[in-house]
Order: structure tokens, then sequence, then C-alpha cells
């Protein structure tokens, strides 16, 4: 498995399966009651494959909505919550990787890194998966 691998099987369609956009509405309305609410919109970059350390890393992305702040303690503590929320489901996620990838590897665990802020209005946090490789 190579960096061509992945990326022709995370195409941007499959990226989108992966990470519908209205996950982010779904977040919001139940963490605040309404998805109006909500600042960010959560999109899932392109994967790169480390085989050395035979990783994955996938970067969810937090793209601010129009008239929204996308403020960083907003979005600081947000590893934690998502790495245990079931609307934003990592496991789930994690899964559905594990079957796209198919005989080519597995994913044994996974983690959410620290978020950091590519700019004012896109905040990135790496998901990064160790993979088995056969």
């Amino acid at each position: 498995m190579d960096q061509n691998d992945i990326q022709q099987l995370f195409t941007e369609e499959k990226l989108t399966e992966l990470l519908p956009p209205g996950r982010a509405d779904e977040f919001f309305e139940a963490l605040l009651g309404d998805a109006a609410e909500g600042s960010y919109d959560i999109k899932l970059g392109h994967p790169q494959y480390n085989p050395k350390e035979q990783t994955l890393q996938l970067t969810l992305e937090l793209h601010e909505r129009p008239g929204k702040c996308l403020a960083c303690n907003l979005t600081y503590g947000l590893p934690e919550v998502f790495s245990r929320h079931p609307i934003i489901n990592l496991n789930g996620l994690v899964a559905e990787i594990d079957k796209l990838l198919g005989d080519r590897a597995n994913c044994q665990e996974w983690r959410l890194g620290a978020t950091r802020q590519a700019s004012k209005s896109l905040h990135m946090m790496p998901l990064i998966i160790k993979l088995s490789t056969a």
C-alpha cells in the first residue's frame, strides 16, 4: 500500500460519504438544541499514509460558517468531545475506513490529535489511525 492507493480509495466523494455534510447540523442540534447555532461545518480532509509508522492520517476540518465565529476556545477541547460523541461517531468512521481498506490493511487503533488553527476560518484536528498490513 502506498499514497497512490490511498488517493484512489479516498476520493472527494468517498470522504463526503464517510463524513456527510449534515453531520455538523446533527451535532449542533444535539449539543445546542438548534443546528443554526453551530459555528462550523465539519469536513474530512484527504488522508496521508506514513508507511514507516504504519499510520493513516485524515483531518477533521472545521470550517467557519458565514456570520459565525470560529474561536479557538470553541475548538481546542473538541478532540476529547469528538472522540466519544455518538453523532460524530469516530468509532463508526474508523470501522468504515477499515472496510474501505479491505485486505490492504486493518485499522488497529485511532486517536485525535490536538486542534490547530490553519486560519481564522479553518481549524483542523488530525485523526491518526494505526494500521497493520498483511
